[in-house]
């Protein structure tokens, strides 16, 4: 059976663009190389992660609330 896995553009690449679509937890996973989706959700639970939100029961990321979490970690990391 096939994986129903998308494909992920990698966010160290240039040029720096995410998908025009709404990301999975498992998006997160393959784009940060992250251990498990389970370090998705406590990001989510502890409020250290990037926004996410329900679609019925899915967890749903938008790209641009993605990007904006990244930059923040950036800005944190240079002062």
């Amino acid at each position: 059976m096939a994986s129903r896995r998308s494909t992920v553009v990698d966010v160290a690449s240039e040029p720096r663009s995410l998908p025009s679509r709404y990301l999975t937890p498992d998006d997160l996973v393959a784009m940060f190389d992250l251990p498990s989706v389970e370090t998705v959700y406590q990001w989510r639970r502890k409020r250290t992660g990037p926004r996410g939100f329900r679609v019925g029961r899915h967890l749903r990321y938008d790209p641009a609330d993605v990007q904006a979490w990244v930059e923040s970690l950036r800005e944190g990391a240079a002062a």
